[in-house]
């Protein structure tokens, strides 16, 4: 079944500017803010303006011209705020959400850029 995008889902409506944000960048095909519940310091959402629901369907339905401008985009994000390890900043976790599984609250994909502060483990180990 292929995906169906929700045309209302929050992000959209940021993209139409229906809703405000704190932008850290916008390019042709990409838009980062802050996030308005931030989990770090550093909290920045970096999403494609195309109508995409999570990370497969962006890898598999995004144009070339999109997959770069966001790939692009996720990195000066990272020193725009200062997190890049190689620029000497202490690091970052992104972290993107697909399905109910995955937890995804906003049906429009979205990369999670978080920094400013150790983050711990990605994931609390299994119980046997």
């Amino acid at each position: 079944m292929p995906y169906a995008y929700d045309e209302q889902n929050i992000f959209a409506k940021i993209l139409r500017g229906e809703i405000p944000n704190k932008t850290v960048l916008e390019t042709g095909h990409s838009l980062a803010f802050y996030d308005i519940e931030p989990q770090a310091p550093v909290h920045v959402l970096v999403i494609p303006k195309g109508p995409y629901v999570c990370h497969d369907h962006f890898a598999l339905a995004a144009t070339d011209a999109e997959i770069v401008d966001f790939t692009r985009t996720v990195g000066e994000v990272c020193r725009l705020t200062g997190v890049q390890p190689g620029e000497g900043g202490d690091g970052f976790r992104s972290i993107s959400n697909a399905g109910e599984n995955g937890v995804q609250e906003v049906p429009h994909y979205h990369l999670h850029i978080l920094g400013g502060r150790p983050l711990g483990r990605m994931l609390a180990r299994a119980k046997d």
